[in-house]
């Protein structure tokens, strides 16, 4: 085993380029070995990966150094590594099937009371399940169903949207809007080890890190069933257990046509799943029911079941059961009825009747509110350039999730509430001051529009002030591993929750990290960067910025002050 006082070499002097182009080329093999269904030598390509030192060191640069956890501790308190630690902790790795237990925290679900359990592993731990993750990803890549969205690369919210509004496109559907209750506690180990279904080694591996324990106030609790929240690999091996759904519940119920009114009317079942959410469509009430009944069927051998309280029936365009349209990942998902301008047509120029609408839901609104109202009076004190500061990253960040949805009243709204906000906070600040004085000094008004502005280049963005854009979906077959760079790279830059300048640069860059010269892909974390440092005179101008990965960041910014 080696230790520090053999290593030849620093981790900044690594060949950082040619280790990811090697291990990207082996993930690329096993996806082709996957799609051709040749498990020997899908089983041969995965060894050499887990035991590949580079794919250790790619692994091992993932949890210390871009990951934002790297400063949480599991059970044995390591955190925030060095350079030399990571590069001895890299040479150390050993994949057995011996893990330590989890470390359980409380996390508050945004807009609830109650609270969601999170398992962090140790650092090591998190380090073989990256590698682990390396080796399985690309396999069920492969497998996975088109309408699968949570938890995959390239694979987005957004995506499993337009994929709804692409069914009811032409047809008003019921909707069984489902909720598996616990989906991540829940899982039965020895069912979900034998649908991975892969080579021993690796089988004890998995096996370990889900028997391993869970550690609360110095107390160690077994761990039964499910896969800790927390972990790099559970993710993976959640879709993986609910994997087959789609196909399962298209073969009960397969497609067929009616004839009416002299048309011939296709039926069509749809199922929609982003992680444990799921919406199953059909325009036929009784296809659905059977489909429930199927579901709840298929979901008992993986010790699964749907949460009564969130799952329901409903009807996109009449109420149904006191109700029309949905909640799905924080958008309602509606239809209206409309006439000859507001509704699109059949091929035959016949208008549908009706328009889908996708929009914030009200849940989502009031949450967002909430937010920025806490910020806001946290800031009585402050000045408005640190409330800018804050809140804008707020706003940014909720807007660009529903900018490619029909979202425009919704940021009218918002951008008028945070606007009464923002005047009460202005007004007890100087509560002997006229209206026009409070309006010059925190306002810059110019031809009736109102910027909440500290200085030239600094203002609030309002959400009125983000441009609703369509959405492109991904295509069902397409994965980061098919090695398209191309089309992974301008779809990068088309990402709803992208600013524009980081998108800007992206088109600039060709999807290129300037510093190390490999294609980004949709799991980098991306930082912007000064070519020339502002300490040094440069410009925070966009000629002056580019775009690098984390890590080449921090390889960038020790040149700039050490040469």
């Amino acid at each position: 085993m080696n230790t520090d006082a053999n290593l030849m070499y620093e981790w900044k002097d690594l060949p950082w380029k040619r280790i990811e182009r090697a291990v990207f080329k082996l993930q690329k093999r096993i996806y082709q070995a996957s799609l051709r269904a040749e498990v020997k030598t899908l089983h041969r390509l995965q060894r050499l990966l887990l035991h590949s030192h580079w794919a250790k060191l790619l692994a091992t640069r993932k949890i210390t150094q871009d990951n934002g956890g790297k400063h949480t501790a599991g059970v044995d308190g390591v955190k925030s590594l060095s350079a030399k630690a990571r590069l001895v902790l890299a040479h150390c790795l050993q994949i057995t099937r011996k893990a330590k237990p989890v470390r359980r925290i409380w996390i508050p679900k945004p807009g609830k009371a109650e609270k969601r359990p999170l398992g962090i592993p140790t650092i090591s731990d998190r380090i073989c399940q990256t590698l682990v993750k390396f080796a399985l990803e690309p396999e069920w890549e492969a497998k996975f169903e088109a309408n699968s969205y949570g938890f995959r690369p390239g694979r987005s919210a957004q995506d499993a949207l337009k994929a709804i509004w692409r069914c009811l496109e032409q047809k008003p559907k019921y909707v069984l809007d489902a909720d598996i209750a616990q989906c991540f506690d829940r899982i039965n180990h020895q069912a979900l080890l034998s649908k991975v279904a892969t080579f021993p080694l690796l089988r004890g591996v998995l096996k370990g890190w889900l028997k391993a324990g869970i550690m609360e106030k110095g107390r160690l609790f077994p761990s039964d069933q499910g896969t800790p929240q927390g972990g790099c690999v559970s993710p993976l091996l959640a879709n993986i257990a609910l994997h087959g759904m789609e196909h399962t519940l298209q073969k009960v119920c397969p497609p067929y046509r009616q004839k009416q009114q002299g048309k011939w009317v296709y039926y069509r079942l749809n199922v929609i799943r982003y992680a444990d959410d799921m919406v199953v469509l059909h325009a036929d009430l009784d296809q659905l029911l059977k489909a429930k009944a199927v579901l709840e069927t298929w979901l008992q051998p993986m010790n699964l079941e749907l949460k009564a309280s969130k799952t329901r029936i409903v009807h996109t365009l009449e109420a149904y059961e006191g109700a029309a349209g949905f909640d799905f990942l924080g958008c309602t998902i509606r239809q209206f009825l409309a006439g000859k301008t507001h509704s699109r047509a059949y091929r035959d120029g016949t208008p549908f009747g009706f328009c889908t609408r996708i929009y914030p839901s009200k849940q989502s609104l009031k949450t967002h509110q909430q937010a920025l109202k806490g910020v806001i009076e946290q800031h009585q004190a402050a000045c408005q350039q640190a409330l800018i500061d804050k809140l804008n990253p707020i706003i940014r960040g909720w807007a660009n999730y529903f900018a490619r949805n029909n979202s425009s009243a919704a940021f009218v709204k918002m951008s008028h509430l945070t606007f009464l906000k923002l005047w009460s906070w202005a007004k007890r600040r100087h509560v002997n001051k006229s209206r026009r004085w409070i309006a010059h000094k925190y306002w810059k008004v110019d031809w009736g529009k109102w910027d909440f502005s500290a200085g030239k280049d600094s203002r609030l963005s309002l959400h009125s002030g983000i441009k609703i854009k369509p959405h492109i979906k991904v295509k069902d077959t397409k994965t980061p591993y098919d090695g398209d760079w191309m089309y992974w790279a301008t779809r990068m830059a088309r990402h709803p929750e992208i600013e524009t300048r980081t998108a800007i640069l992206l088109k600039k860059q060709q999807g290129k990290c300037n510093w190390c010269t490999l294609h980004f892909n949709s799991e980098d974390k991306l930082e912007t960067d000064h070519i020339q440092p502002l300490s040094k005179g440069g410009k925070d101008r966009l000629d002056n910025l580019q775009l690098l990965h984390r890590h080449c960041h921090h390889q960038k910014t020790a040149v700039d002050l050490y040469g």
